[in-house]
């Protein structure tokens, strides 16, 4: 883990793995957690996040822990817009790509500067096209 990369202030945005390994209090994803408390950093997860980490298996009250000590932002109409043409931007459809667009324009209406962490650096990095700093979890 290298948390100096992230900028004070911000935003800290979670992609499903993110979230997921907040829900399982994974050690890396705790300490960048806690560097973005400590740095005021807004940490944030798009509502179509929730959909990829909810499963039978998840623990529910951890679950609603963690979501209750986040913002979870909606998927509105102009952020459903900003993931179009992001995926257009990138020569990408489908989706394969369609959350992690969703995921990128929530990142990219976020109070700046933005840092994702995410199991797919390579998407992310490609959608948001260096506009967010993106953190392999």
């Amino acid at each position: 883990m290298t948390p100096s990369v992230a900028t004070p202030g911000g935003s800290l945005i979670l992609d499903s793995e993110g979230l997921a390994r907040a829900v399982l209090r994974d050690r890396d994803v705790m300490e960048w957690l806690a560097l973005a408390r400590d740095e005021d950093m807004r940490v944030i997860a798009s509502a179509a996040t929730l959909i990829e980490v909810v499963h039978p298996r998840i623990r529910r009250p951890a679950l609603e822990w963690t979501l209750s000590r986040i913002i979870v932002e909606p998927v509105t109409e102009l952020i459903a817009g900003v993931a179009i043409a992001l995926l257009s931007d990138a020569g990408l459809h489908g989706h394969r790509y369609a959350i992690d667009a969703m995921v990128c324009a929530t990142a990219l209406a976020a109070p700046g500067p933005v840092t994702a962490l995410t199991s797919d650096p390579d998407d992310l990095a490609r959608l948001c096209d260096g506009r967010v700093t993106v953190i392999k979890i």
